[in-house]
């Protein structure tokens, strides 16, 4: 595995994105605690941390969803929005707000936990995960949840909306990006291939599209199921500009957003190579936590391992 090493020196951060209201977990009445955007390093793994206990809570009072993609995906999404995105929780459909597609929809949980933080709804709402007539679904719906910005779970369709977006902004004259997370495992569907070849064709440098190569899906090992090496070679190929990086060191994500802001005249693919159900000693790489979820006692465990 290559993953090009970015230091922290390097890193072009931005401090964009808005402020958001910040809560412990769960059970907490939202905090009225407002915190700045420009987060610190340490702080920014801190969020992570409190991401990984809101996903696991949530996802073992539902008794249903996927932790391990959730987990895997969390540094990423804590760069995106707490450091990176351009975004008002407060108007969810500002015209130039950057878009975020989560293609890999069965990471919900993930997005609802960084939604809530970032000020998009009441944290106390996340315990509500999965219930009939709740706006926290089971995959994403743009209809019910503020900050979401297409419904998915049927994968490898993310990216061919992400070009849609990406090509409305060039339209409209509007400077925003649009961000897409994949899973690996996403990549076996043909249509991703195809929007592969869409976005270099029209020289979408507004679009980003992430990978989350945690290398695991739903019934086992990617290599196994359906080889995706020599991946990165495969992107660039398509005529992308490739990143690698370590996609759970934080400054190396932030720092790979940021080289991919400044890619001009071809999109950018950012592979993230991550461990699935980081954070949690059991989840790690344990493919039986793609969709189960940790029971009341597994659920202690995590949250000890996570304080």
């Amino acid at each position: 595995m290559s993953i090009s090493k970015i230091s922290s020196e390097g890193a072009r951060i931005s401090t964009r994105a808005s402020t958001s209201v910040a809560s412990d977990s769960i059970g907490d009445s939202e905090s009225t605690h407002v915190v700045k955007a420009d987060y610190t390093l340490e702080e920014l793994r801190l969020m992570a941390r409190k991401l990984r206990r809101h996903v696991v809570t949530m996802i073992a009072t539902a008794g249903s969803g996927h932790p391990g993609g959730s987990l895997s995906a969390v540094e990423i999404l804590t760069a995106l929005y707490f450091r990176v995105l351009r975004h008002d929780p407060a108007s969810p459909q500002w015209p130039d707000r950057d878009r975020f597609v989560l293609s890999k929809g069965h990471a919900a949980p993930a997005l609802y936990a960084t939604l809530a933080e970032a000020g998009y709804l009441p944290v106390n709402e996340l315990g509500t995960l999965r219930q009939l007539g709740c706006q926290l679904q089971g995959h994403p719906d743009m209809r019910l949840t503020p900050g979401v910005e297409m419904s998915t779970g049927s994968l490898g369709q993310g990216l061919s909306f992400g070009i849609g977006a990406a090509l409305a902004g060039r339209l409209d004259k509007r400077d925003y990006r649009v961000y897409v997370l994949l899973g690996d495992g996403e990549c076996d569907e043909g249509q991703v291939w195809e929007a592969a070849m869409a976005a270099a064709h029209f020289k979408l440098d507004n679009l980003i599209a992430i990978v989350d190569r945690n290398e695991l899906q739903l019934d086992g090992c990617t290599a196994d199921i359906m080889d995706l090496e020599p991946f990165a070679a495969k992107w660039r190929a398509f005529g992308w500009r490739v990143i690698e990086i370590d996609g759970h060191n934080i400054e190396q994500v932030i720092a790979a957003l940021e080289e991919a802001r400044s890619v001009e005249g071809q999109p950018a693919m950012i592979i993230a190579h991550t461990i699935k159900g980081k954070g949690v000693s059991f989840m790690e790489g344990n493919v039986d936590f793609h969709g189960r979820a940790p029971n009341e006692s597994e659920l202690q465990i995590a949250l000890k391992e996570l304080a």
